[in-house]
C-alpha cells in the first residue's frame, strides 16, 4: 500500500429520501485524500479497496460498499459505511500496514534470504498472525522479525548452507519481489532508478532454504513443502524446478504442491527458462500455477558505436560508462595464448593473452566468454551469441553488450576492414517500451507434454530486468572473484515472474481470506489481460490466459472451482496407474474413473490435443460459481481466430440469484481437421456488463517428443 497522505477527511452525503441503505444504516461517505501520489506503482483503486477492507464490519464485501474511486484528477473514494466504520476510518493513518494484507503469509522455497535488507524491515508490523505455527530456525547469526516470521534450512552440502542467510541473491530477489517493503531511490549503479517494492509489501514472509550453491535437492524441496504446509503459510512461491518436464510422481514440486493444494495453499511456480522451442515448459501439473515471463514498459538498452560510425542499439544491462571514448577492438581469435584459435574466439578461460587484451574491447563468439574477458583485463566486451535470447538481460562485470549472430558478423567484418578498429559502449539507459508486455524469448512454453489437454503456462507476469533486493554476499555479475557487493540487483527469468504472481495471489487473498486456492487461481486467470498473438508467436502456450491483472482479480464475477479429488480423477482418466497416483497423493482412483482425457477438469482454460488431419468433435463441461453480484445474468461470447473450428456453448445465458450459486455449461468444438503443428485459438467470455470472465481456447495438432 502506498500513499503520501496522513489524514482523511470524511464528509457525510445525504441520501435521496434520507433512508437507510441496509439494516446497518449505512450512509455514503466521501474520503478525500489530496493529489494522486507520483509513485509510478501506486494503484489508487487497490489502495482504496485496502482501506475499506481494513475497517469493514460483518460479512459485507468491499465491492458492495465501495461506491466510486476518484483516481484521475485527485485521490479519494466514496463508500457506504456505518457510523462505527466511518469513525474508525477517520482516525486511521493511511500509511499504516493494512491488517488484511499483513495476515497473509507467503512461503518462499529458494536459496534463503538476506534478513538485513531494507525490504524486510518490520517497522510498523505487529506480531505474526495467530494462525502461524512455524519457527525461526535460520541457523547462526540469522534473526527473524515481524516481517520475516519464520526460517528453516534443509540444504547441507556446504557449511554456509546451514544458515538461512542467502549467499546467492536469488532467494532475496524473489522474496522482495513478492512482498518486499518500499525502497525509495533504488537502482543498480543508477540503472532502473526509482521506487522498488514487492507486490504485497505488508504480507509476512516465511523462508525455506532448499537450495545450496550447487542445486536444489528433491529431498530438501519436499521437506520445505512439508514444513510450510504445517506452518500455516497461505501462498507458496517456488522459483526452481527441473530443466525438463518430469512425470508428476517423480517431481518433488508436483508432489509437494499437491499436498499444499489439499490444504488450499496455492503454489506459484516458474515455467522455466528454456524458451524458443515448443514443449519446453517444465511446470506441467494442473494444480501448479505456472508462470511465464513477460516484459515491462521499462526497457534497458545500450549503444555500441563502431569507429566507422555504425551504431547498434540493443537490449543490455551495462552498468559501466566508457564516457564515449573509443577503445581498440580485438577479436578473441586474434588474442590467443597457449590455445587453439577455435578456443580463443570463444574466449575460453585461460586462452587470451593478457598483454594483448589489456586496454581493449574484446569480441567473443559466446556470452560464456564473460569470465575470461573480465579476468583478462579487458576494458569492455562484445559477446556474440547464437542463442541471443537467453543472455540479452545478463548483468556484466565490465562494460559489455550482447549481439545476435547477424550484428556480430558485421562487427567482425568491420574489424577485418581496418588496421585500427575501435568502438565504445555506452552505459545502459531506460526507454519506454510501447510494445510491452511481450513474453520473453527465454520463457519456456508448451504444449504440456505430460497432460496435453492442460494449457501451460497458465499466466504471464513481469520477469525481464526486474530490480529487487539482493544479498551482499551474492555475486551480481556472476563471478565469485569479481568482489563487488550490491543491495539491489537486476535479474531476469521466470524465477522473477513467479513471485509477481505469488504476490498477486496474496493480494487477492487479502480481500477474500475465505476463498479456496482454486478460486484465487481462477480469478487471476480469467481476469488476465489478453495478449497480442502477433507479438507472441507461441501464443497461449507462452502466456496462458494472458498478462496478470491483480486489481481486476479482486472482483472476478465468476470462478471455476477445482477440488483435490478432481485432480485425482483427471490423473486416473488420462491413464496414470494407481501406484503412481498413490505416490503423488496417497489416494486411489474413484470407482467410476475411466480411460479418457483431461478436458473435463473444471479448469479456467480450454485445451485439446487432436490428431493431425482428422475431423474432431470436442466437448468441455464446466461449472462456474458466482462471487460477483448476487442477482446477475451472464451472456456468453465466443471468439476464434480460425475458420477451421466452430464453437458453441450451451446454455449461452447463465442467471444467478445468490452468491456462491453454481451453474454448468458445455462448450462444443467441431473441426474438419488441423494440419500437423497447426493451432486454432479463441476464447469464451462470460459477461454481465460489469465483469468479463475470459477463458482461452486452444486446439492443436502436435507430435510429442518421447
Amino acid at each position: 500500500m502506498q500513499s503520501c497522505i496522513t489524514l482523511l477527511f470524511l464528509v457525510l452525503v445525504s441520501l435521496v429520501g434520507g433512508g437507510s441503505l441496509h439494516e446497518e444504516d449505512r450512509k455514503i461517505y466521501i474520503v478525500y485524500m489530496g493529489k494522486i501520489p507520483s509513485d509510478a506503482v501506486y494503484a489508487p483503486t487497490s489502495h482504496h479497496q485496502s482501506l475499506v477492507q481494513d475497517i469493514l464490519q460483518g460479512n459485507n464485501l468491499v465491492e458492495d460498499v465501495l461506491v466510486h474511486s476518484y483516481k484521475r484528477s485527485f485521490n479519494g473514494f466514496s463508500a457506504k459505511l456505518t457510523t462505527a466504520e466511518a469513525e474508525k476510518l477517520a482516525g486511521k493513518d493511511s500509511g499504516e500496514i493494512p491488517t488484511a494484507e499483513s495476515d497473509v503469509i507467503i512461503g518462499v522455497l529458494d536459496s534463503g534470504i538476506w534478513p538485513e535488507s531494507e525490504s524486510f524491515s518490520d517497522e510498523g508490523f505487529g506480531p505474526p498472525p495467530e494462525k502461524w505455527k512455524g519457527v525461526c530456525e535460520g541457523g547462526p547469526n540469522f534473526t527473524c522479525n515481524n516481517k520475516i516470521i519464520g526460517a528453516r534450512v534443509y540444504a547441507a552440502r556446504v557449511a554456509s548452507s546451514l544458515s538461512a542467510i542467502d549467499i546467492q541473491g536469488h532467494g532475496t530477489h524473489t522474496a522482495s519481489t513478492a512482498a518486499g517493503k518500499k525502497i525509495e531511490d533504488a537502482s543498480l549503479y543508477d540503472l532502473a532508478k526509482g521506487t522498488a517494492r514487492g507486490a504485497v509489501p505488508s504480507a509476512r514472509i516465511a523462508v525455506y532454504k532448499v537450495c545450496s550453491l550447487s542445486d536444489c535437492d528433491g529431498h530438501a524441496i519436499l521437506a520445505g513443502f512439508d514444513d510450510a504446509i504445517a506452518d500455516g503459510v497461505d501462498i507458496l512461491s517456488v522459483s526452481l524446478g527441473y530443466p525438463n518436464a518430469t512425470m508428476f510422481y517423480k517431481d518433488p514440486v508436483a508432489i509437494g504442491s499437491f499436498h499444499a493444494i489439499e490444504k488450499d495453499i496455492l503454489t506459484s511456480h516458474s515455467a522455466g527458462n528454456d524458451g524458443q522451442s515448443q514443449q519446453s515448459v517444465s511446470s506441467t501439473s494442473p494444480w501448479l500455477f505456472t508462470v511465464g515471463a513477460s516484459s515491462t514498459d521499462r526497457r534497458l538498452m545500450d549503444l555500441l558505436v563502431l569507429g566507422n560510425g555504425e551504431t547498434y542499439m540493443v537490449d543490455a544491462v551495462n552498468a559501466f560508462n566508457m564516457n564515449e571514448i573509443k577503445f581498440p577492438l580485438l577479436y578473441g581469435a586474434n588474442g590467443l595464448t597457449g590455445c587453439y584459435k577455435e578456443q580463443a574466439q570463444f574466449c575460453v578461460r585461460g586462452c587470451l593473452d593478457r598483454e594483448l587484451v589489456k586496454g581493449k574491447i574484446i569480441v567473443c563468439d559466446t556470452a560464456a566468454g564473460v569470465v575470461e574477458a573480465f579476468e583478462s583485463g579487458a576494458l569492455g566486451a562484445i559477446f556474440i551469441e547464437e542463442e541471443f535470447y537467453k543472455y540479452a538481460t545478463t548483468v556484466y562485470p565490465l562494460s559489455a553488450t550482447l549481439l545476435g549472430s547477424e550484428l556480430g558478423e558485421r562487427v567482425k567484418s568491420y574489424i577485418n576492414s581496418t588496421k585500427d578498429p575501435v568502438a565504445t559502449i555506452l552505459k545502459t539507459e531506460s526507454i519506454l517500451d510501447y510494445q510491452a508486455p511481450v513474453v520473453s524469448s527465454f520463457s519456456s512454453r508448451g504444449p504440456n507434454s505430460i497432460v496435453p489437454d492442460i494449457i501451460k503456462a497458465n499466466i504471464a507476469a513481469p520477469g525481464v530486468t526486474i530490480l529487487a533486493s539482493f544479498s551482499p554476499l551474492g555475486h551480481p555479475f556472476g563471478i565469485a572473484e569479481e568482489g563487488r557487493s550490491v543491495k539491489l540487483s537486476i535479474m531476469s527469468g521466470t524465477s522473477m515472474a513467479c513471485p509477481h504472481v505469488t504476490g498477486a495471489a496474496a493480494y487477492v487473498k487479502s480481500f477474500h481470506p475465505e476463498w479456496p486456492a482454486s478460486f484465487i487461481k481462477s480469478a487471476l486467470m480469467t481476469s488476465a489481460s489478453d495478449m497480442n498473438n502477433s507479438k507472441n508467436p507461441a501464443c497461449e502456450f507462452s502466456y496462458g490466459s494472458g498478462q496478470i491483472n491483480p486489481i481486476k482479480a479482486v472482483d472476478p464475477g465468476l470462478v471455476y472451482q477445482v477440488f483435490p479429488e478432481d485432480y485425482i480423477s483427471m490423473l486416473c482418466d488420462v491413464g496414470i496407474d494407481a501406484e503412481k497416483i498413490q505416490i503423488i497423493s496417497n489416494r486411489s482412483c474413484p470407482e467410476d474413473s475411466a480411460s479418457g482425457n483431461a478436458r473435463d477438469l473444471n479448469y479456467p482454460s480450454l485445451g485439446a490435443h487432436v490428431a493431425d488431419n482428422d475431423p474432431f468433435t470436442l466437448t468441455f463441461t464446466r461449472t462456474v460459481t458466482n462471487v460477483g453480484n448476487p442477482s446477475s445474468t451472464y451472456y456468453a461470447t465466443i471468439r476464434t481466430d480460425s475458420v477451421n473450428i466452430n464453437v458453441t456453448v450451451m446454455p449461452d445465458i447463465l442467471s444467478f440469484e445468490s452468491l456462491m450459486e453454481s451453474k454448468s455449461f458445455v462448450v462444443n468444438v467441431v473441426g474438419s481437421g488441423l494440419a500437423y503443428y497447426e493451432t486454432a485459438t479463441g476464447s469464451l467470455v462470460w459477461s454481465d456488463g460489469m465483469h468479463s470472465v475470459r477463458s482461452p481456447l486452444v486446439v492443436y495438432a502436435f507430435n510429442f517428443e518421447p
